[in-house]
């Protein structure tokens, strides 16, 4: 049940991977273009695959929300640090209770 979970982690990051992925395709064109969105693609599936790896033990209800919850934090994140977007307050309130969601649907799992 432990690996399950890392697997999920994993998954989430891996859905971070396809979002950062997909706001770089905003600044390229050609051949680079065509590199991120592959790259987005492999990423999506990978994430999708180890899901569904993941939900084999764990219940779908807290595995899902988990997952895309990750991805969530993550893109927010990478969008901050990577890409400059605003980190205003109520971004970061709103992240703060969604990684709070995560935690607790964990915990009662």
């Amino acid at each position: 049940m432990i690996m399950n979970w890392i697997i999920l982690i994993i998954a989430g990051l891996c859905e971070v991977a396809f979002a950062y992925c997909l706001g770089r395709t905003k600044d390229v064109e050609g051949s680079e273009w065509w590199m991120w969105i592959t790259a987005f693609a492999t990423f999506y599936v990978l994430s999708a695959v180890l899901l569904a790896k993941a939900t084999q033990t764990l219940p779908i209800g807290t595995a899902y929300p988990v997952w895309t919850g990750i991805g969530a934090v993550g893109a927010v994140l990478v969008g901050i640090f990577v890409f400059r977007e605003p980190a205003t307050f109520w971004r970061l309130f709103f992240l703060t209770t969604l990684i709070a969601s995560i935690v607790g649907l964990k915990t009662i799992s």
